[in-house]
């Protein structure tokens, strides 16, 4: 298979990237932790990955199984945390469990004291108040987060860009009329609006996610605007539009990669703020449903139960690395642009010899 082949303004970007050491360390630590929260049923459950009973094979995380099949006595879902259940198995046969036994919304009924619990080896960061594993809790949460502020972030690129991309390359009336709703757009209250919203319908994860797509693409839109903006005065966009080619066909292929370089790195800032967002809307109660798996929901059981220090804690420092991780990828993408930094970073080293 031929190898892929980098424009050689691509690979000096890729190198000043690399030469930042934060930034490269930061996207590592956030793909590993990414794709743990990817993998939370195989790592957090309170059904055993592979279960081999009397003889016969079974799917616990694929197929709901009764509680008569392991020896019980009714035809309802099998709790596999009931010791009864755990007996029965262990007499005829065996089971693979993850290393964390609760899902995020498991309740843990064999608890020896009150929730919220201290961490132990049963529960490594400790239960909150209802008696979930706070663990749990955490590694579901963080898929949540990213992907709610992945789907947010793409959208806000499209319309954004969008948006930005037609006022800058037109300019003139469709410029000004633009930035007037723009603006009249950005001053409405976008809390007290959820606020209202919230009364009538039940908040969920889509619905919460068109509302703020509603308000979160006009950071990008000043950005994208400046940059059609000059990019539309440059000889070669000139000569396109002298020889006839359409104006879509002169904004995708020789406007918008210009204005790409700026977007590219205000995406890390988009992220952060839809997770900044997300957390702080389930902090309110105006977020996710009650008992998703929220660090917002998290954080506001850790206000309500001062003497369980380990619920604000782990709120705080997983959205602590969670940001911090993403801020440093941004900086590592906004000097890969730069062209100070990538001259910098790929400049050779003084004295150095050449073949």
């Amino acid at each position: 298979m031929a190898a892929l082949r980098l424009s050689p303004i691509t690979r000096r970007r890729l190198n000043a990237f690399k030469a930042n050491r934060r930034a490269r360390v930061s996207l590592w630590l956030f793909a590993m932790l990414f794709l743990v929260s990817l993998a939370a049923e195989l790592v957090a459950n309170d059904k055993p990955l592979v279960l081999h009973y009397d003889g016969q094979w079974y799917a616990p995380l694929l197929v709901d199984y009764p509680e008569t099949e392991f020896g019980g006595f009714l035809p309802t879902r099998t709790d596999y945390l009931d010791p009864f259940i755990q007996e029965q198995i262990e007499e005829n046969g065996w089971a693979l469990w993850p290393p964390i036994r609760f899902s995020y919304q498991t309740l843990d009924m064999q608890m020896s004291r009150p929730s919220p619990a201290l961490p132990d080896t049963r529960h490594w960061l400790g239960t909150d108040d209802q008696g979930r594993d706070v663990l749990a809790r955490v590694i579901y949460g963080f898929r949540l987060s990213v992907a709610f502020a992945l789907v947010l972030t793409a959208g806000s690129i499209v319309t954004g860009v969008l948006a930005g991309g037609v006022q800058g390359y037109f300019g003139g009336k469709v410029d000004l009329i633009g930035q007037r709703v723009t603006e009249i757009w950005s001053g409405l209250p976008v809390l007290f609006l959820l606020i209202i919203l919230a009364s009538f319908v039940q908040p969920g994860f889509w619905w919460l996610l068109g509302i703020m797509l509603l308000f979160s693409w006009l950071g990008l839109v000043d950005i994208v605007r400046a940059e059609f903006l000059r990019a539309r005065n440059l000889e070669y966009v000139r000569a396109a539009r002298a020889m006839g080619l359409p104006s879509r066909l002169i904004m995708w292929r020789h406007v918008l990669p210009n204005a790409m370089v700026a977007t590219l790195t205000f995406i890390p800032f988009l992220f952060t703020g839809a997770i900044g967002t997300l957390t702080a809307l389930d902090f309110l109660g105006f977020g996710l449903p009650p008992g998703s798996p929220s660090l917002g929901e998290l954080a506001a059981q850790g206000k309500n139960n001062l003497h369980a220090p380990w619920l604000g804690i782990t709120a705080f420092m997983t959205l602590a690395i969670m940001l911090s991780l993403l801020v440093f990828i941004g900086e590592g993408l906004r000097d890969a642009f730069d062209p100070r930094h990538v001259n910098a970073a790929t400049a050779p080293t003084p004295g150095a010899s050449h073949a």
